[in-house]
């Protein structure tokens, strides 16, 4: 079977070329071939469509998102290369794909240290001695409501969405599990608020990860949006706070400590971020240059770690009789645990739409679907259209594609797409990594059709947070 593989690929191929004569006379200028017309360009569109529709049915088929899209990449640049090799052009493909393999390391090595210290947090119990403090605070539902989007909001600019998400997502099951509609409510309310909270901030999103490693919008320039991102969770949170019930749940007694060095941890996760703004910021190096530096930190501390565990657990033992506690300060501290546990699906995902996105810009889609948007649209229009589009497609691959058209805009309009594309997720509950976690963790209760029924409230907060940016920001428009 595996060596009708390449005869097959190499008819695909020979099916798809242009005539010879035709594409020479192009090859001849030494640039890019605009191959949207030609039979490679609807392959390839043809191809990630069908890896996006896989990527789209995970929850269902159970098929994990980064094979197809990996497979995808695979195949377009595989054509893409072959015609170009064959008219004597290797060199510029090769160009442009290690022009898109060092956009994805940057990503990639910056996603893998804060992956690293989420999950080292994790680990510490830092989330889990949140939770279970706010589940033993004796809280309303309602009020309850509010403070679960209140941390999704606060949280999420630092840690990911779907972090911080699934945590509050936790409390409210432990709290809420025997009212179904609280649940549902809540965890709408959770997916908005986590989505809008990691808009205005570089670290929120991969969507503004990806805009300030491009250089478009400078650290600070982001936290214009936190205002627009504020009215984006309030509108649809106050109109859904007046349904949900102010019951009062059932006490619980449960305790959970962090354990040794969980404090720390989260200090070192701060120095790291500072590390990462400095070196972008002063010595104009990429953000993941001081992303590393950071693991370094929690690489050292965790050697500290590692060699007192022994006389901490001592220590432990004559405070504590509890066994579990005990053995929960005392267990050895391995940095490389928390590597291995990083999300790789997602990471190989984001290579694939990258390479993806990147393959079908070099044929020329992108540049016209530029051309289609920014320059018969407008700025404005294309803006809002891509955060209803990433309510559909991941706001990834979309916010890519307009990285690479790299439209002539202001840097409102910058910000703007930075907002809608973060945002827009929440119309649907697919829309967003915080979505589709929570239909998973909170199964049967918070469920498409559940978060769908708010829809209209939220796109009124959509709606209403593009306003308030065009009001408060209206100076960044005119640059």
């Amino acid at each position: 079977m595996k060596r009708l593989v390449p005869p097959l690929f190499l008819a695909i191929c020979a099916w798809i070329q242009l005539p010879i004569q035709a594409f020479a006379a192009e090859a001849a200028h030494g640039s890019n071939i605009n191959l949207t017309t030609h039979g490679i360009g609807y392959a390839s569109l043809a191809i990630f469509v069908v890896a996006y529709l896989l990527v789209m049915s995970e929850e269902f088929i159970h098929l994990r998102k980064s094979k197809p899209v990996l497979l995808a990449a695979g195949l377009i640049w595989g054509m893409i290369g072959y015609l170009y090799t064959a008219h004597g052009m290797p060199h510029v493909v090769e160009e442009a794909v290690r022009h898109n393999i060092l956009e994805y390391a940057e990503l990639f090595l910056f996603l893998l240290v804060a992956m690293t210290y989420i999950n080292a947090m994790e680990e510490r119990l830092v989330f889990e001695a949140l939770r279970v403090r706010l589940v033993r605070s004796g809280f309303s539902l309602r009020k309850l409501f509010w403070i679960t989007g209140a941390l999704a909001f606060f949280i999420s600019p630092v840690a990911d969405n779907l972090t911080t998400a699934l945590l509050m997502c936790a409390v409210v099951m432990a709290i809420g599990k025997d009212n179904a509609k609280f649940v549902s409510m809540a965890c709408v309310n959770i997916v908005v608020a986590a989505n809008a909270g990691g808009a205005f901030s570089p670290f929120g999103d991969i969507t503004t990860l990806m805009v300030w490693q491009k250089g478009v919008i400078d650290f600070w320039g982001f936290f214009n949006l936190f205002i627009p991102s504020a009215v984006n969770w309030l509108v649809p949170a106050l109109i859904m706070s007046f349904v949900v019930p102010n019951a009062q749940p059932a006490s619980c007694e449960i305790d959970v400590s962090m354990k040794r060095g969980g404090v720390v941890v989260m200090i070192l996760f701060l120095l790291t971020i500072c590390t990462a703004v400095s070196f972008h910021n002063f010595l104009n190096l990429p953000p993941m240059m001081g992303m590393m530096t950071g693991l370094a930190y929690l690489k050292f501390f965790g050697f500290y770690l590692k060699k007192t565990h022994k006389k901490a657990g001592e220590a432990a033992r004559r405070r504590r009789s509890d066994v579990n506690e005990q053995l929960g300060d005392t267990v050895a501290f391995d940095v490389f645990k928390h590597i291995a546990r990083a999300e790789w699906d997602t990471l190989m995902f984001f290579y694939g739409v990258i390479l993806c996105v990147g393959g079908l810009g070099f044929i020329g889609y992108l540049a016209l679907a530029s051309q289609t948007m920014y320059t018969g649209w407008g700025a404005t229009s294309a803006n809002i259209t891509v955060g209803i589009l990433s309510a559909i497609v991941d706001n990834i691959p979309v916010m890519f594609a307009v990285l690479t058209m790299m439209p002539d805009m202001s840097e409102g309009q910058w910000l703007l797409v930075t907002m809608t594309a973060g945002v827009g997720g929440s119309l649907l509950s697919i829309g967003s990594a915080a979505g589709v976690g929570l239909m998973g963790q909170a199964r049967g209760m918070y469920t498409f059709f559940g978060h769908l029924k708010w829809t209209p409230v939220i796109a009124l907060g959509y709606a209403a947070s593009i306003y308030i940016h065009f009001l408060i920001n209206s100076r960044l428009f005119t640059q």
